[in-house]
């Protein structure tokens, strides 16, 4: 009998099937620079002289290798990641490498420019490392534990990305390059990139197949992997540690390009490598191929182009719809309880006492912020004579206090629903959809009102409602699966957002105020508008609390107990849509409320679902208004937006919260 040939896996098809295109492209290409025969031996260095083969030898072939080299490391660091972390939501960035390094290199920019003559990957990567080391000192006394390093890399994230826009709020000309930077831009003018990226990812990959078999234990639980005798924290910082590595090194080369490492591991595992090598083979060359046919895609349709398109932007928009695509085919176990997603915090004796306690300072920090102030004449307070200011101020206070409980209730619900303590409003895609609408209206449309705004914002929030609907009906909504449904959406927003601030429109400054969390232009009707819909939304969620106690128990658990899940989660989907929309279309995608206010509650004491709605409501509120009122009089008469200051706040206090779990 003849023997059969071995049969290609479905991953190694899927890359042979994106290889087809990317040579086509490469051919192409090589066409029209005298045939592909002188593109070759432009590769290796021809003495021919001609323009084209030195644009050849010294821009687009170190280009298109930079892109494979790329591609390969962040889907590398990817497959680390949510190994060690067990969460196909982990990405390179998850540990605020990238950010780390964008801050260093504005900083470096702005205060030590000599410094960026050494190398700018050498700035970068020194960004990176510092992030990557805050995030391992604050997780450190808990083993690396996943949640709590997940968590760790958010706030830090968080933290390290408002300082970044707080800088390029008031240096965005001085900055204008570092934003096509951090927007991923794969152009080269040599080979040092190639010579500095090559040597580091091929040291990687060596280390990621000896920790190969010690990784695959971590897909045991934490007890059955301690009876073997591993080492479970030395084996997560070496896991996270060579992912941090290969994210940096690549980050300081190409910039911020992330949707790679987080799409390219989940679609292999979509295309059936179920096992921890398998990933590791099949992540790094799919990766590299999505990447390097994106780039020579923007090349080839560039000139078309009104607009500089960055690399690392155009991959996200590119790679969300197929992700999307992909996600109602990816088998996940979302219905287990996962058992640390509410580790944090503790159960306060009198919640009732202390929501009185939170209400009032509440209303202390409101009055304080309406009538204490600085003027041209200094600190004052707010005399008779001067009532006029409250036409300024109170809107601003209850467009704060408003959105801070609606983002935080959100936050609350998906946290719950979810049981991921790294859920948020705007990892479910809601305020990405309103941001993506608002901006395309202030682009596209010429001089658009306030009634066009909020039009396109609620549409943009229904179609992201719509989509989250059709795409997760048919599994009954499972958390995991509505979360990666999110991060795609999210990720189609970030590239969106990223090609409007590369493209040096005037617009972007505008754009840039009402992202960071600005409620400067809100009137007063638009302020109680939200402050009506906070109360109303707020008292509305009450009635859901016995759900949001039941479902982080996990599916069996809830159908035990009479629960329709499909029923229950669709509600609380429409009503965290809701909340966030009405939240975004004001001061813009304030998500990081809705992350950091349900754990401060927590941590506080709030543990019951409606005490835990109750308390994350009132601190959401008093987060925001003393944001609004200290970047009002932090640089005055210079402002700082709301949302950057209550991301420096809450992820201070974040922070401190995990030092003391």
């Amino acid at each position: 009998m003849a023997s059969r040939p071995f049969p290609l896996p479905a991953p190694g098809r899927l890359c042979l099937l994106l290889a087809l295109p990317l040579l086509g492209l490469i051919l192409a290409t090589l066409q029209a620079h005298e045939g592909p025969f002188q593109g070759l031996q432009a590769l290796f260095g021809s003495s021919e002289r001609s323009r084209d083969a030195l644009l050849l030898h010294y821009s687009w072939w170190p280009r298109l290798v930079i892109a494979l080299l790329a591609g390969s490391g962040l889907a590398l660091a990817g497959v680390l990641m949510q190994q060690v972390l067990r969460n196909p939501l982990a990405a390179p960035t998850t540990l605020g490498v990238a950010s780390g390094a964008n801050l260093a290199l504005m900083v470096a920019t702005l205060m030590a420019p000599g410094l960026l003559l050494l190398g700018r990957e050498w700035v970068a990567l020194l960004g990176g490392g510092l992030t990557m080391g805050l995030v391992f000192l604050l997780a450190w006394h808990r083993g690396l534990a996943p949640m709590v390093v997940v968590l760790a890399g958010l706030v830090v994230n968080l933290y390290v990305g408002a300082l970044a826009m707080a800088l390029l709020l008031f240096h965005q000309e001085a900055l204008k390059g570092l934003l096509i930077w951090g927007a991923g831009s794969l152009s080269q003018t040599g080979w040092d990139g190639v010579v500095f990226l090559g040597p580091r990812l091929a040291i990687g990959a060596l280390l990621a197949w000896l920790l190969l078999r010690p990784l695959a234990v971590l897909e045991l639980d934490d007890a059955s992997a301690r009876s073997l005798g591993v080492s479970l924290k030395y084996l997560r910082l070496a896991g996270l540690g060579l992912a941090v590595f290969i994210t940096g090194c690549v980050v300081s080369v190409v910039g911020v390009i992330g949707f790679i490492g987080l799409a390219a591991p989940n679609i292999v595992r979509l295309a059936g490598a179920r096992r921890l090598g398998q990933r590791l083979l099949w992540s790094p060359l799919l990766g590299a191929l999505l990447l390097a046919t994106t780039d020579l895609l923007l090349q080839r349709f560039s000139g078309a182009l009104p607009t500089l398109i960055p690399t690392g932007a155009t991959t996200a928009a590119l790679g969300a719809p197929l992700l999307l695509w992909l996600i109602p085919r990816l088998k996940l176990t979302g219905d287990q309880p996962p058992g640390t997603a509410h580790a944090l915090g503790h159960r306060h004796p009198a919640p009732g006492r202390l929501a009185t306690g939170l209400a009032l300072l509440l209303s202390l920090t409101a009055a304080a912020a309406l009538l204490v102030g600085q003027t041209a004449a200094g600190w004052q307070w707010l005399s008779t004579n001067d009532w006029g200011v409250l036409e300024w101020r109170l809107p601003r206070l209850l467009a704060a206090a408003g959105s801070g409980v609606m983002l935080a209730i959100a936050g609350t619900i998906v946290q719950r629903l979810a049981a991921n303590p790294m859920a948020s409003p705007e990892i479910l895609g809601i305020s990405g959809g309103s941001a993506i609408a608002l901006m395309g209206a202030i682009f596209l449309l010429p001089s658009p009102g306030n009634l066009t705004l909020v039009t396109a914002g609620t549409l943009g929030a229904l179609i992201i409602l719509a989509l989250l609907v059709i795409l997760n009906r048919r599994s009954g909504f499972l958390p995991e699966r509505l979360l990666l449904t999110g991060v795609a959406i999210t990720a189609l927003f970030d590239a969106v957002r990223g090609i409007v601030l590369s493209g040096g429109d005037p617009r972007g400054q505008q754009v840039i105020a009402w992202l960071s969390g600005s409620t400067y232009y809100v009137d007063l009707n638009s302020a109680l508008i939200v402050a009506g819909l906070a109360v109303a939304l707020a008292v509305a969620a009450h009635p859901f609390s016995r759900w949001l106690d039941i479902l982080p128990l996990g599916a069996a658990t809830a159908r035990a107990l009479g629960m329709r899940l499909d029923r229950a989660r669709l509600a609380l989907l429409l009503l965290v849509a809701l909340l966030t929309a009405c939240a975004t279309l004001v001061v813009g995608p304030l998500s990081f409320v809705g992350l950091l206010a349900p754990h401060m509650a927590r941590l506080l004491g709030f543990s019951r679902a409606r005490m835990h709605l109750r308390g994350a409501a009132l601190v959401g509120a008093l987060l925001m208004v003393l944001a609004d009122w200290l970047g009002r009089q932090w640089l005055f008469p210079q402002e700082i937006p709301a949302g950057l200051v209550a991301s420096l706040l809450g992820g201070a206090y974040f922070m401190w919260g995990l030092r003391r779990l």
